[in-house]
């Protein structure tokens, strides 16, 4: 009886690390650290998807990120999203997004993003989309968001939460 329990345990543990999503490699550039890239799959027909990722400056100067592009994208900006009075509201950063010396700074649903727009192709889930960061500083970064299911609230889970906020990958722009 141990020998199978034993034998199925392993089984389940080799069956976990098998199922477990890849996740993006960090991105190193100058000062910033450049990790968790990830966006969402795309329903067939959109034409707007946000892009999520995560940078830290371990510098001592600020770094800004100035501008975003993609070649699957007719068109890419940084953007934020902000409930305000209880509407939402969205925007490009037309000057950019700071980030402070020491401090991390997340993009991720409901709040800064990548909003890549026009888009040539459906996102798939378990694609990897290359996108170009431009920084003040650092310059220009390539980075890979991994794609996750429709709903995906973080990279790794798939899709499979709830989601917490309106998803905008369906929006023609």
């Amino acid at each position: 009886m141990k020998t199978i329990l034993k034998d199925v345990m392993f089984a389940a543990f080799a069956l976990a690390l098998c199922a477990a999503p890849a996740v993006a490699d960090d991105v190193k550039a100058g000062d910033l650290v450049i990790s968790q890239a990830w966006s969402r799959a795309t329903p067939g027909g959109a034409k707007v998807a946000g892009g999520y990722l995560t940078i830290e400056n371990k510098g001592a100067a600020a770094d800004k990120l100035v501008s975003v592009s993609a070649d699957i994208a007719g068109k890419a900006e940084v953007h934020e999203m902000a409930i305000d009075n209880g509407v939402m509201k969205m925007r490009p950063l037309d000057k950019g997004l700071v980030i402070d010396p020491g401090k991390t700074v997340k993009l991720a649903p409901g709040g800064y993003h990548l909003m890549l727009q026009e888009l040539k192709g459906a996102f798939k889930q378990g694609d990897k989309v290359p996108v170009t960061l431009q920084f003040e500083k650092a310059g220009k970064v390539a980075v890979s968001l991994d794609v996750q299911g429709v709903g995906a609230q973080a990279p790794g889970d798939g899709g499979h939460m709830m989601k917490k906020m309106p998803d905008h990958s369906g929006m023609k722009m």
